[in-house]
């Protein structure tokens, strides 16, 4: 498992671990059901608390990315595909509309109005 965290970035470590996650699930990388390193092992390896990182696998619980599992760790859920597939796409979309100028309040009023 190859992630790496940007310590000098804006970003939250613990999103972006959850991203780092996220990318490997739509990548294909992560498949259901796999079980991610422990806490304090992945934390160790990124050079983190592993509280940062047990935050980052709760969000991703709560996003239904993983499921815990007494005994078993986390693991990437059932449902986890179909949700990255959707956010890859979406990222996807955001990165082109930035690309042609458009801002996020224009995102939200296109997505508003194809939904």
């Amino acid at each position: 498992m190859l992630w790496t965290i940007d310590p000098a970035s804006r970003t939250p470590l613990q999103e972006q671990i959850a991203a780092a996650v996220r990318r490997a699930v739509a990548d294909g990388h992560l498949v259901v059901g796999e079980q991610l390193p422990p806490a304090a092992e992945l934390g160790d390896a990124l050079g983190v608390d592993r509280n940062t990182v047990l935050a980052a696998y709760r969000r991703l619980r709560d996003d239904s990315v993983l499921e815990f599992r007494r005994g078993r760790g986390a693991r990437v859920a059932a449902a986890a595909k179909a949700r990255a597939s959707v956010e890859q796409a979406m990222r996807d979309v955001v990165e082109l509309a930035r690309s042609q100028g458009y801002g996020r309040a224009d995102l939200i009023k296109i997505v508003e109005e194809l939904a």
